[in-house]
């Protein structure tokens, strides 16, 4: 004899959907975070260890963009465009967007399509400012002497 169950959903009173959805959300393997750049402000110095005790590995140049990993008691670790993760003061980071061309030559154009006219080139390591944020696979750029365009986002890194 085959029986078929029929199961019916009941909507649940408004706070305790909303318990049950929160609930839900944090109790996922891991979080889900959004990647955080920033820029160093002046001349930044890299360590190896949270603390001004900690051995000085080098300087990045103002505006190198950096990715936030982790950040601890004023410090933050970073990963630098080469990939390097290493310590550097928290305050000495700037809230100030820049990316680094990784391209050996990028055409930043007028416009966000390939066929648009260039506006200027930029060379590997050059530090352009980010003035809008990636859309379509291109992002909107300034360089330190005015000139602005797009760049693909796959020619720079800090995005």
């Amino acid at each position: 004899m085959n029986r078929e169950r029929r199961f019916t959903a009941t909507p649940l009173p408004g706070r305790l959907a909303l318990a049950v959805v929160m609930l839900c959300a944090a109790s996922g393997p891991v979080a889900a975070q959004a990647i955080e750049y920033r820029s160093a402000g002046s001349a930044l110095i890299v360590r190896d260890a949270p603390s001004v005790q900690g051995r000085e590995l080098f300087s990045l140049r103002a505006g190198t963009p950096v990715e936030i990993v982790v950040t601890q008691n004023g410090w933050a670790r970073v990963r630098d465009p080469e990939g390097a993760l290493n310590w550097v003061e928290q305050q000495a980071l700037s809230t100030r967007r820049t990316v680094i061309v990784t391209a050996e030559r990028a055409t930043i154009r007028r416009e966000p399509r390939d066929n648009a006219s260039p506006a200027f080139e930029a060379t590997r390591r050059v530090v352009l400012e980010l003035v809008e944020p990636p859309t379509l696979g291109w992002a909107r750029v300034r360089h330190a002497q005015g000139l602005e365009g797009y760049v693909r986002a796959s020619e720079v890194w800090g995005l």
